[in-house]
């Protein structure tokens, strides 16, 4: 699977190119499915209104709206009480999943109850879009600060399909989001590699190397 970790989703020319890259052919001849579920666990954001947005592609993120052949919805809560012939050919079939920010330990928990965690490493020529949670699910650990939500096992790890962190959301003082100050402070307690993003920067992963893609604001933290 071919990775496209964003903070703000598609947010600018530099991150649409490498997404286009990613994919091997034009947007508009690209299917894709959205996946809303880590919204729903968020407290702040929750079912209604955001997950309408996103699903719509009414959101402040691009994503859903970027003129793709067409887009799906793949609700991963409804998964695990359907049979897998009426949703795993259709993921398999698909050329992008675009993920949802919100709550990224809601996210992964579905992701491994639907069974879409396992489907993954199968999914080579598939590119997976995160925003936010939909990106930092795809890392190792998320640290204290972005735990909201836990299984009912307590496990706190995330899917580790890279060797790395991520803080979205980098700003400068005083404006919405994570300051550099509060990202260092969170990477002082992440046990690997650390990068804070601010949302017109992604990450890409292509069979284990990783580009920094950027039009704003990035730091590796620690190495």
């Amino acid at each position: 699977m071919k990775l496209l970790l964003t903070s703000g989703g598609v947010t600018n020319p530099s991150i649409r190119r490498a997404l286009v890259d990613l994919l091997g052919k034009p947007i508009a001849e690209s299917t894709a499915l959205c996946i809303p579920t880590a919204l729903y666990g968020h407290p702040g954001v929750g079912p209604g209104t955001k997950a309408w947005q996103f699903i719509s592609g009414h959101s402040d993120h691009p994503m859903v709206d970027l003129g793709w052949e067409s887009v799906g919805v793949l609700e991963l809560t409804a998964l695990p009480s359907i049979d897998a012939e009426q949703w795993v050919p259709l993921v398999r079939e698909t050329d992008v999943l675009l993920a949802a920010g919100g709550d990224v330990l809601y996210l992964c928990h579905w992701m491994r109850q639907s069974g879409l965690a396992d489907l993954l490493p199968a999914l080579s020529r598939t590119t997976w879009v995160g925003l936010s949670a939909g990106s930092m699910v795809m890392t190792p650990e998320v640290g204290d600060d972005f735990i909201q939500w836990r299984p009912p096992t307590g496990d706190a790890s995330t899917l580790g399909l890279v060797d790395f962190s991520i803080c979205p959301h980098l700003a400068e003082d005083g404006l919405p989001g994570n300051s550099l100050a509060e990202a260092e402070q969170w990477a002082a307690g992440i046990s690997g590699p650390a990068y804070a993003i601010d949302d017109q920067t992604a990450i890409t992963v292509v069979d284990g190397t990783v580009e920094v893609v950027s039009e704003g604001r990035w730091r590796l933290l620690h190495a």
